[in-house]
């Protein structure tokens, strides 16, 4: 049995030559129908739509176990109060270049 391609689907072809020779004026009349119908569907985002999905809510246990301890206190201030700075010209600035 020969297995080339032309020859394997020479039935095809030849029942798609008939079909339309026998059909052809309807099948044009159909897709001149029906364009305006695809084009409309292309113009409003019909292959770049995404289906809507459902959208399943899964609660995944979290990755770092949440603990009831509370944080060390504050360290007390060192130097106590601190006074506010004096407009004296006098005094000598750490700051002072």
């Amino acid at each position: 049995m020969n297995q080339h391609p032309a020859v394997v689907l020479d039935p095809v072809f030849r029942w798609l030559n008939d079909f339309i020779r026998d059909y052809g004026l309807y099948i044009y009349m159909v897709c001149v129908w029906l364009s305006p119908l695809l084009i409309a569907w292309i113009l409003s985002g019909g292959f770049w739509r995404k289906p809507p999905r459902r959208r399943y809510i899964v609660m995944a246990p979290p990755v770092i176990q949440q603990t009831k301890a509370t944080p060390p206190p504050l360290p007390p201030s060192i130097g106590g109060e601190c006074s506010p700075l004096s407009d004296n010209d006098d005094a000598t600035d750490s700051f002072a270049a």
